[in-house]
Order: C-alpha cells, then sequence, then structure tokens
C-alpha cells in the first residue's frame, strides 16, 4: 500500500477514534447530568411508561392511556415504603445500590437446581425502570450497574424511594403509589393502610398478572408474608435507618 494511501487511513481511523470518545464522553457528561438534574426534578414520565405505550398503540389495545399522578415522600402513608422495603429490599438501608448477600442466596439456590431468583435492590430497579429498557442482556445489566452508583452516589436514599413509589407499576398501565391508591381504593396515598400498602407491594414483581383487585391466593399469602415483614422489621421505625 502507497504511504500515502497509509497516512490517510491512521487519518480516517484517528478521527473515527476521536469521534467514538467524544459521544461516549457526551454520553457519560448527559447521563450524570441526567441523575443531577432528577435529584431536585420530579420525572414527568420514565423509559418503562414510554415503553407501555408505544406497547399498547402497536398492539391496539383499549386502554392506551397511563395514569401516574406525583406525591412528594411526606405526601405518602409511611406504610407505602416500609411494605417496599420488606417486600423487595430489606437491607435497602444499608447497601450502596447492590444486595450481595441476596445475590449470593439466589447464586446458591440456583446452583442446588432452583429456578435463578432475581436480587435486584430498589436502587437497580429505579435504574432500570427510569433510564433503561426491559431484558437480560449483559449490556442493559452493565448499563444498570452504572446508573445504580450514579444514583447512589447522587440522591439520598429517601429520594431513590420516592422517585421509586412514583415509577413503579402496579398495574396494566397505572404507574406509582399516587394513581394505584386512588384507582384501587379510592383515596390518596397519605391514607392507605398496612394491609392496603402490602397489597400494592405484592404485585410490583408482576404487576401485568398480578392483580389488585382481584387477587389470587397466592398474592394474598404474598400480602400476608409481607405484613409480617413489615412487623418483623420493626414496624415505620425501620424507615429511621433511612437517615443513619
Amino acid at each position: 500500500m502507497p504511504k500515502k494511501r497509509k497516512s490517510k487511513l491512521k487519518e480516517i481511523i484517528k478521527k473515527i477514534l476521536k469521534l467514538i470518545l467524544k459521544i461516549f464522553l457526551g454520553i457519560i457528561l448527559l447521563s450524570v447530568f441526567s441523575v443531577i438534574l432528577l435529584k431536585w426534578i420530579n420525572p414527568v414520565t420514565s423509559s418503562i411508561m414510554i415503553q407501555r405505550k408505544i406497547n399498547a398503540l402497536v398492539t391496539f389495545k383499549e386502554r392506551q392511556m397511563i395514569a401516574y399522578e406525583w406525591f412528594n415522600y411526606d405526601d405518602i402513608s409511611k406504610q407505602m415504603p416500609l411494605s417496599v422495603i420488606a417486600a423487595e429490599d430489606q437491607n435497602f438501608p444499608f447497601h450502596f445500590g447492590f444486595d450481595f448477600e441476596q445475590i449470593g442466596k439466589a447464586l446458591e439456590q440456583h446452583d442446588r437446581g432452583r429456578r435463578l431468583r432475581g436480587a435486584s435492590t430498589i436502587t437497580q430497579q429505579v435504574a432500570k425502570n427510569l433510564f433503561l429498557w426491559e431484558g437480560r442482556s449483559f449490556i442493559r445489566k452493565g448499563l444498570e450497574a452504572y446508573f445504580t452508583l450514579l444514583i447512589e452516589l447522587l440522591w439520598s436514599k429517601e429520594r431513590i424511594l420516592e422517585i421509586y413509589l412514583n415509577i413503579t407499576e402496579m398495574g396494566d398501565m397505572i404507574f406509582g403509589v399516587g394513581a394505584a391508591s386512588q384507582i384501587y381504593f379510592r383515596k390518596t396515598p397519605d391514607k392507605l393502610t398496612s394491609s392496603q400498602a402490602a397489597l400494592l407491594a405484592a404485585v410490583i414483581p408482576n404487576p401485568l398478572q398480578f392483580l389488585v383487585r382481584k387477587p389470587s391466593s397466592y398474592i394474598l399469602q404474598r400480602q400476608n408474608w409481607i405484613l409480617n415483614q413489615m412487623s418483623s422489621l420493626g414496624g415505620i421505625d425501620y424507615l429511621k435507618n433511612l437517615y443513619k
């Protein structure tokens, strides 16, 4: 290959590498800026809401409207954050986004022949629901870990819970405790009882199949288990650990 063509090729490769580096740095800066911004600004939507909306339009579902109404943490019954911690992530006040104890238990159970269960923390679920797409690819998992660390670094535990309670799906196209409590119980979320909060928490793992209005025996058992866990943790006093 002539020297001129070689030098041109090197220049092109350098330009491509510089462009890739700029794009990469731009994505990093944008993600950090977005997480910082959401420390104070309440999200008007989330990645999972957008995905549900697109899916509804594509499949011509009757109900295409998303139910979503923001409520501040102080305007939500403390039974609700306690119930999701009891159900989803009992070490939430103490870990830094990853519960390695639960991950270890999940892997042990898998080694014994059981199906590999999820061990996602509340922070990981916020990262996925707010910024990413559904799926189990290594790319998504890597991005989830990245956003989880950012969120833990930049937000308080209370803020993580506040956003989680507002964007988590609790029924088909029903997002957040504000919409769910009004649709299912005809009350604002500050009036939720421990039993109602536990029922909402019980459907979170699969809100498209698990029903609040017609709970199956499994959901009722799960609701009862969550109530027992809430009591075992010490009731709403357990939330004081968020500020330690």
